[in-house]
């Protein structure tokens, strides 16, 4: 059976943990900044994670979990 390839632009997007959730950068920290609170910018840079309906999804994509 031949290797399944990755889908790159979930790899840059995701990641894998070890106990296998998926972990995703926030949206809205990359420009229009000055208008937003000091404290909603800090919880900007906290990673999230992705729901379990959408997991099933990306890890089609990315079948080695990398």
């Amino acid at each position: 059976m031949p290797k399944l390839k990755t889908r790159k632009g979930v790899k840059k997007r995701f990641r894998i943990t070890k106990q296998g959730k998926i972990k995703m950068a926030r949206s809205g920290k990359s420009h229009l900044l000055s208008s937003k609170k000091e404290g909603r910018k800090r919880r900007l840079k906290i990673q999230g994670y992705v729901t379990k309906s959408s997991e099933k999804t990306i890890k089609t994509a990315m079948p080695y979990g990398r």
